[in-house]
């Protein structure tokens, strides 16, 4: 029986940090061996703001390695750089054609995005058709998804459902892939706002690339609640974002972690989240700190993502355009 594809990728913008690892990376390592992985870093999405080009290149770079680091294992996934594979941009054309003003208008993030922009491009408007052509280019079966990405999954699901029905059956209807062990991890600062890289605050993130002392640091400073007892609730969402780090680093249950620290202090929690994020950042940076020096071998594992996706994006869009009545080249 036939793999199931699974496909995700990473805007290059900002740095890479454990609520990437701990929500998604970790993830792709098991799910590597089960399906037809490919992780993409999806730099064409990234240019809906401006760009330095030579920092938006090597950033590309650094997060390729990262993934690398992080126990991708290209001879068991597809890792592509998003705008090395023309197809892309070939298949959201076509789909731009089937896709209605209305449905992105109704997009939640565009909403968000373009909040106090005066000059609004439109890219950032037509983001979530270049997002279903990632997704239908490979005929996906299954898709990562997060709460802020399941709208833009739904829109990919209600093209490919379109073009089936007019064109006959072209595309695999992707499914969400709701994994158990992905982790949910926010702001150290903000604890009721998702960790997100691209923030521009530093100290609500821990980066994958962060020292052991900028990460003693953070952590130490991030919020807890007043009180003193380490419980996890709803009315204490620092302490509480604190307990799940600490969870997904140490694979305890709620109940144990509130019984281990049971009459300790706040910081004794910090101290061995410190401990755990050192232990498990170390090696992935000492094995970065090699790739990323090793642009050969960065070159090759990139050529042989592009191989690999460009050979399955050429049969999807030599199919599309024959069913549209384009004249095959």
């Amino acid at each position: 029986m036939a793999k199931k594809t699974i496909l995700s990728g990473i805007q290059p913008s900002g740095n890479l940090c454990i609520g990437n690892y701990l929500g998604a990376i970790k993830n792709w390592k098991s799910l590597q061996n089960d399906y037809n992985s490919i992780f993409l870093v999806v730099d064409l999405h990234s240019l809906t703001v401006n760009q330095i080009p030579a920092e938006l290149r090597n950033r590309c770079y650094s997060f390729v390695a990262q993934y690398l680091a992080c126990g991708i294992d290209p001879d068991k996934s597809t890792i592509a750089i998003q705008s090395h594979i023309s197809e892309h941009l070939e298949l959201m054309w076509v789909l731009n054609s089937i896709c209605y003003m209305g449905e992105l208008n109704r997009m939640t993030q565009f909403k968000d995005k373009s909040k106090n922009q005066k000059n609004i491009n439109v890219g950032l408007f037509s983001y979530p058709v270049l997002m279903a052509s990632d997704i239908l280019l490979y005929q996906s079966d299954l898709v990562p998804v997060g709460a802020d990405q399941k709208q833009h999954l739904e829109l990919s699901r209600d093209l490919a459902h379109r073009f089936n029905h007019k064109y006959s059956n072209t595309f695999t209807v992707p499914e969400p892939f709701i994994s158990e062990k992905g982790s949910r991890i926010m702001s150290l600062q903000n604890p009721v706002k998702k960790m997100s890289k691209s923030d521009e605050n530093l100290n609500n993130i821990i980066s994958l690339l962060d020292s052991s002392d900028v990460i003693r640091k953070k952590i130490n400073r991030a919020v807890t609640d007043s009180g003193k007892e380490i419980i996890y609730s709803k009315d204490k969402p620092g302490l509480s974002n604190l307990i799940d780090i600490c969870i997904a680093l140490n694979g305890r249950s709620y109940k144990e972690i509130e019984e281990k620290y049971a009459g300790k202090m706040y910081s004794s929690l910090k101290n061995d989240i410190i401990d755990l994020l050192i232990d498990l950042l170390s090696p992935i940076q000492n094995e970065y700190n090699k790739i990323i020096t090793d642009k050969d071998y960065l070159q090759n594992v990139l050529k042989q993502g592009a191989d690999n996706c460009s050979y399955k994006a050429r049969k999807t869009i030599s199919k599309v355009y024959r069913k549209i009545g384009l004249i095959k080249k």
